[in-house]
């Protein structure tokens, strides 16, 4: 049409458009990124201004490429630390590393820069020698950061771009303090980029603190999921919770399933059930050696095992292509940590399915769950499983008659009829 202009819509724009140099367009590619995010789209030419920037992007969205696409075009080669990226894990250090070192390589087996991660839980010398040699870039935990700061052994004089990955998570975990003396280290001018996938009080403070006039750009308000995800809800009674997923497994549909326990122990009793049972498992808890962490997240992303049974220390940092299924064995007692383990699958425009399994005993934090995300869970019912479906003891269903006027207010979940569960829990 005269006179009219024609953009490109998002899910159409290219790397090209976003303005990146060919050479770095090349490693992109070798990465299988094949178009920009949303949240890239958004976030890439906003930080190729120099301006400080605020990012709030669902899980699975491409956050870490927005932040290092534009950190490594400006990249001065063999001129020391230039990019910090803080990360509240050392699996999502590990990540941000790895996806680092890739888009740092050039033709002929050249690099742009190097990078290295800096975490606890391992040991001190080859870190060390990370910083001594000067790499260009650093994904680091804080804490971990701090320790080699205090012995005087970051020079941050050149560093340009200070980066706050999963800063919600970071908070969440008690990194508050050592944020505030990495902080005290800096000094200069610098760019500074805080990503997260929630804006509590908490992270809209810091990031007005830290930040100077930034850019704020929002792709997706709290709680929201990824379009590529099913979510599902299966009533079931306690004890039947492994059996219930042994049947499920048995669909061949199934093929790459992440599994959330709550606790250290349930991940180590439900991964000794499952192998028993001759479904191939890894474990992924704190008490691992980072040895055996890195040997499970690594048989895991290569399909060498079709189960990995964690705990919330993978919601997030996780990048494994094609997970099928992500399983809340146990609901989390935080609704934001739902929506960050769902959003280990369905990444990058795939698709998947987000399994909860919903017990008596966690009524009321299902309920807490519903209400946060603002809409509904499809339910789905197998009588040999089914908890609201079972029958209850006579005594149980006649005993202790409620005291308010609705008829279930004081009463134990076990205490409820099958009809009254069905009505507390929506069905």
């Amino acid at each position: 049409m005269q006179g009219s202009v024609m953009t490109n819509p998002i899910e159409q724009m290219t790397f090209i458009d976003l303005g990146i140099s060919s050479e770095l367009r090349a490693a992109i590619k070798s990465l299988g990124w094949d178009h920009p995010s949303p949240i890239q789209v958004e976030a890439i030419p906003a930080a190729f201004t120099g301006k400080d920037l605020v990012g709030i992007a669902q899980t699975g969205t491409g956050k870490t490429g927005a932040f290092l696409i534009p950190s490594i075009e400006k990249l001065k080669a063999k001129q020391g630390l230039q990019a910090l990226v803080l990360c509240p894990t050392r699996e999502l250090a590990q990540q941000v590393c790895e996806d680092a070192s890739s888009l740092l390589k050039r033709s002929g087996n050249q690099s742009a820069g190097r990078a290295a991660a800096i975490y606890g839980g391992v040991g001190y010398g080859p870190q060390i020698k990370a910083l001594e040699d000067g790499v260009e870039i650093i994904a680091a935990t804080p804490g971990r950061f701090m320790d080699h700061q205090r012995k005087g052994l970051v020079n941050l004089t050149g560093l340009s771009t200070l980066i706050f990955d999963e800063a919600d998570r970071m908070l969440d975990m008690g990194f508050r303090p050592q944020i505030e003396e990495i902080l005290r280290g800096v000094h200069g001018k610098r760019q500074t980029m805080l990503f997260s996938a929630t804006m509590p009080n908490g992270v809209h403070d810091l990031a007005s603190r830290i930040t100077k006039d930034p850019i704020w750009i929002e792709i997706a308000k709290s709680g929201t999921k990824a379009e590529g995800i099913t979510e599902v809800v299966y009533s079931v009674k306690p004890n039947m919770k492994t059996s219930l997923l042994f049947h499920l497994l048995e669909n061949p549909e199934w093929t790459q399933v992440l599994v959330f326990t709550r606790t250290k122990a349930g991940a180590g009793t439900l991964q000794q059930a499952l192998s028993n049972h001759g479904v191939s498992t890894e474990a992924l808890h704190s008490n691992l050696a980072m040895g055996q962490r890195t040997k499970a997240l690594e048989r895991f992303a290569n399909k060498n095992v079709r189960v990995l049974v964690a705990t919330d220390i993978a919601q997030r940092g996780l990048d494994v292509d094609g997970i099928s299924h992500v399983v809340n064995y146990d609901i989390p007692s935080d609704p934001e940590d739902y929506t960050h383990r769902i959003g280990r699958t369905a990444r990058a425009g795939m698709v998947g399915t987000a399994v909860t399994f919903l017990s008596s005993n966690d009524l009321g934090v299902f309920k807490s769950l519903v209400y946060h995300l603002g809409r509904d869970l499809t339910k789905i019912h197998l009588p040999e499983f089914d908890y609201v479906g079972s029958s209850l003891p006579t005594s149980i269903k006649s005993a202790n008659k409620s005291r308010s006027a609705g008829g279930m207010g004081s009463k134990s979940a076990e205490e409820l009829t099958a009809e009254e569960l069905r009505d507390l829990l929506g069905y």
